[in-house]
């Protein structure tokens, strides 16, 4: 009987343990866990660390994939938007030579034909001529080796000298002189030697999709109430035959050449009025920019920069002539604020001289007018005063 007592105590006294045993291990694995957790949580946060880390950079940083989708989908797709631009064009070149010249030959006086023909041609020439330039000729580019530029930077993808107004473009994977912004459509950057080829080329398509449209507007509405009465007279034949044999059917109203002309009309009067209102409103963008002596890139760094700096009381809000003299609360004047202007510009009438070349008078027509193949001042590498400006305006304050 004690035997049996001994021995029950003993099984007993072993469960004890193994259920104290059991309870250490599950809170010293507990505490392991909690441990582990902690050391990744500090390791985290101190790899992730930084002090200018705010919204925009976490922004950012979510956004880095699909900036990286975008430029690789934009370097393949180049060819693609080039082939589209020369087929639509294509098209509307050849609507206006099967369909629409041989009717202005027939219906339109001598004058409004030679004025027809003279125009057209000529916009044509310049629209072809500035496209192929600015896709064949190189933007620019900085030399890789050492220089003996100065004020240069390094560029942190290149790892290579940096000359002012060059910037890195992530989709060409180079830096670019005087860069505005990659173009799809063109499948080139637009920089220092193909920005005149650029807005050239989108000043004259949008001028010739102007011309078009108005002069296709009666044409437009015509071919418009023609394609209604097809749809009309298409509608009451097929009724009308759907109540006769196969032998009495009637013939089609309208012939395979009418239909083809008038939905070309249409066609052509669409395409160039959407275009010329999307070119439109880019072509106006660029222009006030070069009004300003900047580029795409360099509006937003200056606007950025004019911000900051209005911040710290270093330059006036007003962007003409500056503060003047202040007595608000005090007999002393204020100092006058200084006013930020963009060190790359030589007012407005001349920085449209040094943005399409204009040295002398007649070059208004020889560069102008006239398909002009001439290189743009300076090299892109310094920034010197141009010849065709007379005096340059020192700015009170550039960055």
């Amino acid at each position: 009987m004690r035997s049996r007592q001994r021995m029950f105590a003993a099984v007993m006294r072993l469960l004890l343990k193994c259920l104290r045993l059991g309870r250490r291990r599950r809170f010293k694995l507990v505490r392991q866990v909690e441990q582990l957790w902690h050391y990744g949580h500090l390791c985290l946060r101190s790899l992730l660390y930084n002090s200018f880390t705010n919204g925009d950079v976490v922004l950012d940083s979510l956004f880095e994939p699909v900036y990286w989708l975008v430029d690789h989908v934009t370097r393949w797709f180049g060819v693609v938007f080039v082939a589209l631009v020369i087929g639509l064009t294509s098209s509307i070149v050849a609507i206006v030579y099967i369909c629409l010249l041989p009717l202005i030959l027939q219906t339109y006086t001598p004058a409004w034909i030679c004025w027809h023909l003279a125009y057209g041609h000529w916009n044509l020439i310049m629209i072809v001529f500035h496209y192929y330039m600015a896709i064949t000729t190189s933007p620019g580019h900085p030399p890789q080796a050492k220089n003996d530029l100065t004020g240069v930077s390094i560029c942190r993808k290149c790892i290579a000298p940096k000359p002012a107004r060059t910037h890195h473009c992530s989709i060409c994977n180079r830096c670019v002189l005087k860069m505005d912004h990659h173009c799809p459509w063109l499948n080139n950057c637009v920089g220092h030697y193909n920005h005149r080829y650029f807005f050239s080329f989108c000043l004259f398509m949008t001028m010739g999709c102007i011309y078009c449209s108005i002069s296709g507007w009666e044409m437009f509405r015509d071919a418009y109430a023609a394609i209604e009465r097809m749809k009309l007279l298409e509608k009451e034949r097929l009724q009308v035959a759907a109540n006769q044999t196969y032998y009495q059917t009637p013939p089609p109203t309208f012939s395979f050449r009418q239909r083809a002309f008038h939905k070309s009309v249409v066609y052509l009067w669409v395409l160039c009025s959407s275009v010329a209102l999307a070119l439109g409103a880019l072509t106006l963008w660029h222009a006030a920019l070069i009004t300003r002596g900047e580029t795409s890139i360099e509006r937003h760094i200056n606007r950025k920069e004019r911000q900051r700096l209005q911040k710290k009381g270093k330059v006036s809000i007003d962007h003409g002539t500056g503060a003047g003299w202040s007595r608000a609360r005090c007999d002393a004047p204020l100092p006058v604020l200084q006013v930020f202007r963009n060190p790359y510009s030589y007012g407005s009438w001349d920085n449209w001289k040094v943005f399409l070349g204009v040295d002398v008078p007649r070059h208004w027509l020889t560069r102008v007018l006239l398909p002009s193949p001439h290189l743009p001042h300076g090299t892109g590498l310094s920034w010197d005063l141009p010849p065709c400006v007379m005096e340059q305006r020192a700015p009170l304050l550039a960055i």
